[in-house]
């Protein structure tokens, strides 16, 4: 019974991120990918924030790096090795400069693993609220870890 909640809690927290992250990308076009890696990180009952490197690429365009701290508040249990996670970038034109990417982001978050395992986020922030981080694919960890709730990111300049 507990494990079929959890399931579902799971997949409803996935639902909706993916279907918040549709409506957040009208009246934007795709930019590119930014791509988010981070070492060890140990979830607390009531939230918890890691901090990963970032690298947003472009056609065309040199790398762009940030430093990204996540911040979650909700159900965050366990520890992971790694996490990997990819999001497409809308916004309000395709030509973006070095850091255009900075600011404060939010929404929600979802993801459980048992030695290799699973999330989906979505994301709204930045400058005006004018961009939105779409999952372009799920989130990868390995450890043992379970979590839902609201998520902020904060990007900045990295090197």
């Amino acid at each position: 019974m507990r494990r079929a909640l959890a399931v579902s809690s799971f997949a409803a927290a996935a639902l909706f991120a993916l279907t918040a992250a549709a409506n957040a990308q009208q009246g934007r076009v795709q930019a590119g990918v930014i791509e988010c890696r981070g070492g060890p990180h140990v979830g607390l009952v009531v939230g918890s924030m890691n901090n990963l490197g970032c690298v947003f690429r472009a056609n065309g365009r040199p790398d762009d790096l940030y430093i990204a701290t996540v911040t979650k508040v909700g159900l965050d249990l366990g520890i992971t090795d790694q996490t990997a996670v990819s999001w497409v970038v809308f916004a309000p034109t395709v030509q973006l400069g070095a850091g255009d990417l900075s600011g404060d982001y939010a929404g929600v978050d979802a993801s459980a693993a048992v030695g290799v395992g699973l999330g989906a986020n979505a994301l709204v922030g930045g400058s005006a609220n004018s961009f939105a981080l779409q999952p372009l694919s799920v989130q990868g960890q390995t450890g043992l870890s379970v979590a839902a709730g609201v998520q902020s990111l904060q990007l900045r300049p990295g090197r």
